[in-house]
């Protein structure tokens, strides 16, 4: 198992033995999971010009989160809801 640290600005180098086995570059970039107990770096895949994503991989793409509450429907209703009115607040100066 590879190891690395902090800097003091927050920085973490990937041991060039991690980067060289995955093809990591200079300019690579990477989602940052917070997975409650562990952080997760997953390269970020940026689809071919002119290619959509499949469903399958738009939903593999979204960040899985640990919540305490089950979602519902009427939460998803609820939060959706509420970011529409304080968008459309901010747009009218309310």
């Amino acid at each position: 198992m590879a190891k690395t640290r902090m800097s003091s600005k927050g920085q973490i180098v990937l041991p060039k033995a991690v980067r060289d086995a995955h093809g990591f570059g200079e300019g690579t970039e990477f989602e940052v999971i917070d997975g409650g107990k562990e952080i997760v770096l997953k390269p970020v895949e940026k689809p071919a010009a002119g290619r959509k994503l499949t469903v399958e991989e738009f939903l593999d793409g979204l960040p899985r989160l640990s919540l305490p509450v089950d979602i519902t429907d009427d939460l998803i209703r609820e939060a959706i809801d509420q970011e529409a009115k304080r968008k459309w607040d901010a747009e009218n100066g309310r």
